[in-house]
């Protein structure tokens, strides 16, 4: 399952170029990343797979935070999403 959760994201990085497609995508890797360390953490005798996916998804929750913040800034200048429209973030 998580095999097809990271395909899904990759793909969704590499085809799409909408920022808040390319976010979700990004997301749904980090997902598939969690389900994997969840499932192979019920093979140890520790909680240390859990506490590894809870941590990842406090970061993820933060990450949403950021990239929705930095999506609303790039609408109001440039009023699109788009990630190849913005060219003069090229340094």
């Amino acid at each position: 399952m998580s095999v097809a959760l990271l395909a899904i994201g990759i793909y969704g990085l590499a085809v799409k170029r909408n920022f808040i497609r390319m976010l979700f995508a990004v997301e749904i890797v980090i997902n598939a990343a969690n389900l994997n360390l969840v499932a192979f953490a019920r093979f140890l005798p520790h909680s240390g797979g859990q506490t590894l996916a809870l941590f990842s998804i406090a970061i993820a929750a933060a990450e949403v935070a950021v990239g929705l913040s930095l999506i609303i800034v790039a609408y109001r200048m440039y009023k699109n999403v788009d990630v190849s429209e913005f060219r003069s973030l090229k340094g």
